[in-house]
């Protein structure tokens, strides 16, 4: 039992001490989640030498024990893990080893052996000792690590396996010695392609004098052609100014008159708003007038007239009744005789006629006698006529009362069928007035809703108007914001426009890097682009003090730079400048530069100093650069303060070289230096390519901003619109009001009339009571005279009803039938007749026809008078109404010819309207026309100004009119940059940087001199496009080719003259470049062979120094394989005897099978190692492909077979069985056993019953509530095995039906 104990001491969840054990050589570990488990096996790896990191916390502290309540910020009381080990060949408990870790209250951790304290270094070694190797954890799996090691890749099997077999300790040997390989071969490669060079340079030398000729008839004929494109362009250059500058002022007098025409038509405008405000006012006037006049005939003269209407028709129906009864009265006594006549005639025979009657019924009644009981004799029934004549004169009075109470009745009668009828017709009109109150209360309430609706338009029209005219004034300031921010954006760039046009020299040095990077990984670029100043102010002050290594490209060795050399030699790309890391020599030392900043410190004075190493930000690989290029220089605010560092103070260590911010220069020998350099200025205006690029976009931001802000014509449109909607709201508002106070009007009138008819209608219905009361009265009247009638009339027929036994006459008329009713109908229809013939012959006789004639006369005349009263004032009333209508007439045409010229004064204020917006338009059409105009001829002054600066860079002598050339300045100014120069390498440190061989011209940067003053191109008078101007015009273009005069060219024609002086150049260059001339070749060749001599040697010992590298690499390599194949091996053929083992079983003996691939056999760490399994009766399979079970038992043997290649003492796992079936894990089971009774001891932590039978002891794990932490207990197994007794199948099912009770105890 090589691992006895383990000792806890408020360790994760173990609180106090604990000590956990004994351990058997099988034991397992078990308990409940959350109990503790994976805290004993990261104490047991903790002890171990595992890092905290590792462990599932950040940092020690948080692996000490924290009681429940306690505060993060407490201070803890430190934990302490230990592991006692006995070794397996020892028995003696005191050579027992204890490794411990403590870890204190402040966070630190300490190792120790047997209780004394130790380094990491010596901890280590005592547990190789024993055979625990840390780096490669042959004693530790941790949860997952069987799943990771099945799903590992190629490369990172190779890994392990060199950790295990240990090469991975000569990989450092290794590298170096393949790099010393490498190098050595290089500068083998580097001498042989050295000598070689010479032989072939030694070679051209003898050509190159006559080559030298013709290269100088090249150069003259490039400056030529340089010559004609520099005029062509400036000639054309020119012209464009030329036109441009016309266009503008023509453009200029357009917006001229423009403004005026906008000024017109504003004018035009407000006038013609002003005659339509006039015709709205005149138009509401008389739509005033017209409703007045409409209100005046509707509400007056209309009923009034159909009143008088109506008075007429009554008085000429009255006058018509009483003209026909006067015609009748007056027929009547014209024919007066004639009618008595005819009386008299007409009773004469009714007597004859009812003689002849009483005749015909008496022989009829003779014939009728036998067959009646009483028969009235003739003298009984012409006693009985008497009778009833008498009776009849009798009730002769009460029949004129009985009449006179019909007539009357009948009167009655007549008067409530009028009543009746009046009634109706005040009925229909109180139905036809409501009618039209209804009509007109709808319309109100339509009129209402209208008017709400228009008065609604009118608030949202004028809201809207004034949201508009807000927008309007926003938007007016925020274009006159965005002019503003414009400009000086347009400004800030015009100061850094030179600076950021590349040159096509510059992009083919940004192309020629771009293809060193990729055929040469370590290249990293050129230094301006590798590193930034801290701050923008310092930009000058850095470029001025890398200087011309700025452009220098950075490489990390020599060889990088030679390759670079030679490839660019190759291609003929051009000249470069290299900076490798590993030969750059002379930098200062850290303590140097310690040293003056303390000093610089010291000599501040209110001045600052600064380093300029200090103030550029750099990755740390190009750090050697950067102070190679700025070496100990010092960058200050001013040249006052450069002066009184460089020549007032004390500064010990030597001279110093000062830079002020504004590009001064004082060196070391004391010179001063100032202004900035066309090259300077570039370099440092490479820094803020990103605020650059943030303006230009602002700039476009702020036009597209400025063209929708200028283009208002849609928003002056709405308003306009806005504006005469609002009008046209507001008249139909007002309309609406007129309409509704007439309608109100109206309603109020026709309210009053039908109040009027129905106080009419209760007068007339109490008239009906009342002629309704009359008529029940007269009614009875009538009643009672008929009863008056009936009672004379018995008076004289009683008796002889009496005498003669008839009790009912008329039972006795009946008896007599038929006969006997018509005789005395018609006897008495005869009596009767002849009876109103007498009285109407009475009544003729004495009547007098004069009176009812003059009354009948009288009446007719004062019907006739009211109907000619009613008549005059019916033709007042038509006049008077023909007088309104006329007057509503022409009021409603004045209305509609002022409705009209309203209109009419609208669409002259649209037209207006238009014709402002198209002035306004047009101005602002002009205007960004003037502003485009204007920026084309700013860009025209730019590439003229340079263009000049071109051709004064490249020296190009262009013809002047006037032969006055000032080169004495230019001449003066290059010496001044010689000098310069030559100061400048005097005091730099010796360069190690390797300069291209190749004399191909290219990358030469402007040299030219000028101010930081910006040039303002879009300014005229501005003293450098002045300047520019007044040389351009002193250029003698007489000489240029007349093809090349024509300024009619179009853009594409331009550029297609271009291209071929491109092309011209380019070939004159690709010729130049092929020439390679030296004018020095005889100096040269004699020099040359020297240096061959020279290099024969050098090769020689660089092939003495590759052998040996070589025979150095090979021999640290076949160590390397060695060890790897080794353990590779050992692994592969334990692998597949474990995995065999591990899956044989009765139904399948012969096992599965499993084995190692390796991709690369000469160098197996360089490749990559597979891991193939095939479980039993199964096909070959990738890992991936199979069940977790199957790829568990597969990483669990290639555990096992790692182990056995260098086997530590024990063996921990940590829920390894996670993935595995009841099958599967017996057979790990299984294999354990077999193991821990031989050659090492298996610490398991599981939760699986079958390993808790397997075991040989068990440690449970449990948690206590009461201080949160964990307890352990141990149960030893082997108490309950027989000693004299293999476990045979039976004593296995015994004890798995104990496992229950086993396990209950070791829970207990």
């Amino acid at each position: 039992m090589p691992v006895t104990y383990i000792e806890l001491e408020n360790f994760k969840s173990y609180a106090g001490v604990q000590r956990i054990g004994p351990f058997n050589e099988f034991t397992s570990v078990i308990g409940p989640n959350g109990a503790g488990k994976s805290n004993l096996m990261d104490a047991i790896s903790f002890v171990l030498g595992v890092q905290s990191r590792d462990l599932r916390s950040s940092q020690m502290k948080d692996l000490v024990f924290r009681p429940p309540g306690k505060s993060s910020r407490t201070k803890n009381s430190g934990a302490r893990a230990a592991l006692y080990y006995q070794p397996e060949d020892s028995s003696d408990e005191s050579e027992e080893l204890c490794f411990a870790r403590l870890i204190h209250p402040n966070g630190s951790g300490e190792y120790q052996v047997n209780d004394k304290t130790v380094s990491f270094a010596q901890y280590e070694k005592a547990l190789g000792e024993i055979g625990v190797l840390l780096k490669a954890r042959n004693f530790l799996v941790f949860q997952g690590d069987v799943e990771s090691l099945a799903h590992k890749s190629p490369k990172e099997m190779v890994e392990l396996l060199e950790q295990v077999s240990g090469s991975n300790e000569l990989k450092e040997e290794y590298d170096e010695r393949n790099k010393e390989k490498e190098a050595a071969e290089a500068a083998t490669i580097f001498a042989y392609n050295k000598q070689k060079g010479l032989k072939s340079e030694r070679r051209l030398l003898k050509d190159q004098k006559d080559e030298a000729d013709r290269f100088h008839g090249l150069v003259e004929k490039k400056r030529q052609v340089q010559t004609d494109m520099y005029l062509w362009q400036l000639f054309s250059i020119n012209a464009r100014i030329d036109s441009s500058e016309q266009e503008l002022e023509a453009l200029q007098e357009t917006v001229e008159e423009l403004q005026e025409t906008e000024a017109e038509s504003s004018k035009q405008l407000k006038e013609a708003k002003k005659h339509a405000s006039v015709s709205r006012r005149e138009t509401q006037a008389l739509d005033k007038k017209r409703v007045t006049a409409a209100a005046q005939l509707s509400s007056k003269l209309e009923p009034a007239l159909i009143q008088v209407e109506e008075e007429v028709k009554n008085w000429t129906k009255k006058k018509k009744a009483e003209e026909k009864q006067l015609k009748k009265l007056k027929q009547t006594a014209e024919t007066h005789e004639e009618t008595l006549r005819a009386l008299e005639k007409d009773i004469g025979e009714y007597q004859t006629s009812l003689q002849e009657l009483e005749a015909g019924y008496e022989s009829w009644k003779k014939e009728q006698g036998s067959s009646n009981d009483v028969i009235l004799n003739k003298d009984q029934e012409e006693e009985l006529e008497r009778l009833q004549v008498a009776a009849a004169a009798a009730s002769d009075e009460p029949r004129r009362h009985l009449t006179s109470a019909n007539r009357k009745l009948t009167s009655l009668r007549a008067q409530v069928g009028a009543v009746q009828e009046d009634l109706q017709q005040l009925t229909a009109t109180q139905s036809n007035v409501q009618r039209e109150i209804k009509a007109l209360s709808e319309r109100k309430s339509t009129l209402q809703k209208s008017l709400k609706k228009f008065t609604s338009e009118v608030q949202s029209s004028e809201k809207k108007l004034q949201a508009l005219d807000r927008s309007s004034r926003e938007s007016q300031k925020r274009r006159e914001v965005v002019e503003r921010e414009l400009e000086e954006t347009t400004q800030r760039l015009a100061q850094v426009r030179d600076d950021k046009r590349q040159t096509r020299e510059e992009e083919r040095l940004l192309q020629a890097i771009s293809s060193l990077k990729h055929h040469f990984p370590g290249v990293l670029g050129r230094l301006v682009d590798l590193c930034r100043p801290t701050q923008r102010r310092f930009n000058l002050a850095v470029t001025v003090a890398g200087g011309k290594d700025m452009d220098a490209i950075v490489v990390p060795t020599k060889q990088v730079g030679f390759d670079c050399i030679q490839y660019l030699r190759d291609q003929r790309i051009g000249t470069a400048t290299f900076l490798p890391l590993d030969g750059l020599q002379g930098l200062p030392s850290p303590e140097q530069l310690e040293k003056l900043r303390t000093n610089l410190s010291q000599q501040s004075d209110g001045h600052q100093y600064r380093l300029a190493v200090d103030v550029i930000s750099c990755a740390e690989n190009v750090q050697k650069a950067v102070l190679y290029a700025v070496g100990t220089t010092v960058v200050c605010d001013n040249l006052d303060t450069a002066r009184h560092l460089c020549f007032s103070s004390s500064i010990s260590g030597g001279k110093i070289k000062a830079v002020t911010l504004g590009g001064a220069v004082i060196s070391k020998a004391g010179t001063m230096t100032g202004g900035v350099t066309k090259e300077d200025a570039n370099r440092a205006g490479r820094f803020p390519d990103q605020q650059v690029e943030q303006w230009k976009q602002q700039v476009e931001d702020l036009e597209q901003e400025r063209t929708k802000l200028q283009d208002s014509t849609t928003q002056i449109r709405q308003m306009e619109e806005l504006k005469s909607n609002l009008s046209q709201f507001k008249n139909r508002n007002h309309y609406c009001q007129s309409d509704l106070n007439h309608a109100t009007k109206q309603l109020k009138e026709k309210t009053t009339l039908l109040e009027a008819n129905t106080k009419q209608l209760e007068v007339i219905d109490e008239k009906q009571a009342a002629l309704q009361k009359e008529l029940e009265t007269a009614q009875s009247q009538v009643e009672e005279a008929r009863q008056v009638v009936r009672d004379a009339e018995e008076e004289h027929l009683g008796p002889f009803r009496a005498k003669t036994g008839l009790v009912d006459l008329n039972a006795y008329q009946q008896a007599m039938g038929q006969r006997r009713e018509e005789f005395n109908k018609k006897k008495r229809a005869i009596i009767e007749h002849q009876a109103k013939l007498e009285q109407q012959l009475d009544y003729e006789s004495n009547r007098d026809f004069q009176k009812p004639l003059q009354n009948s006369e009288k009446r007719l005349r004062d019907k006739g008078d009211g109907l000619e009263k009613a008549e005059g004032r019916k033709v007042k009333l038509l006049k008077k109404v023909k007088d309104a209508k006329k007057k509503l007439v022409e009021e409603e045409k004045a209305l509609e010819k002022a409705v009209k010229v309203e209109q009419d004064r609208d669409e002259e204020v649209q037209e207006a309207q238009s014709a402002f917006t198209e002035a306004k338009n047009e101005r602002t059409k002009a205007t960004k026309a003037i502003t485009n105009e204007e920026h084309v001829l700013e860009r025209l002054r730019g590439k003229l100004h340079e263009t000049l600066q071109k051709a004064r860079v490249e020296e190009i002598d262009l013809p002047l009119v006037e032969k006055s050339k000032s080169r004495r300045g230019r001449q003066r100014n290059e010496e001044d940059e010689e000098q310069d120069d030559e100061s400048e390498e005097d005091e730099a440190p010796q360069s190690q940087s390797l300069r291209s061989a190749s004399q191909t011209a290219g990358w030469s940067m402007p040299q030219s001199q000028e101010t930081n003053a910006t040039t303002k191109f879009s300014q005229a008078e501005y003293p450098a496009v002045a300047k520019d101007r007044k040389d351009a015009s002193r250029i003698d273009f007489s000489n240029l080719r007349p093809a090349l005069k024509n300024t009619s060219l179009s853009d594409r024609e331009e550029a297609k003259l271009q291209k071929q002086f491109d092309e011209e150049l380019q070939k004159l260059v690709v010729d130049m470049d092929d020439l390679t001339p030296n004018l020095k070749a005889a100096e040269a060749f004699s020099a040359i062979s020297e240096k061959l001599k020279e290099s024969g040697t050098d090769f020689d010992q660089a092939k003495a120094d590759a052998r040996k590298a070589s025979t150095a690499f090979h021999k640290i390599r076949q160590k390397r394989t060695d060890k790897f194949t080794e353990a590779f091996n050992h692994i592969d053929k334990a692998l597949k005897v474990i995995y065999n083992d591990m899956t044989k079983s009765s139904k399948h003996p012969l096992g599965g099978e499993a084995y190692l691939s390796l991709d690369d056999t000469e160098e197996p760490y360089k490749g990559g190692m597979k891991f193939n399994a095939m479980p039993p009766m199964k096909r070959f399979r990738d890992m991936e492909q199979l069940s977790g079970g199957e790829k568990t038992v597969a990483a669990l043997s290639l555990l096992f077979a790692i182990h056995s290649y260098r086997p530590a003492p024990f063996f921990v796992m940590d829920e390894v069985d996670a993935a595995l079936d009841n099958v599967n894990l017996r057979k790990v089971c299984n294999y354990i056993t077999q193991r821990s009774q031989t050659d090492f001891q298996c610490i398991v932590i599981s939760l699986k019953d079958m390993f808790y039978q397997a075991s040989q002891s068990l440690v449970g794990i449990c948690r206590d509530v009461g201080t949160n932490s964990s307890r352990t207990v141990t149960l030893d197994l082997t108490q309950f095995d027989k000693p004299s007794k293999k476990r045979t199948a039976e004593n296995v099912e015994d004890e798995k039906s104990l496992t229950p009770m086993t396990n209950k105890r070791a829970k207990q």
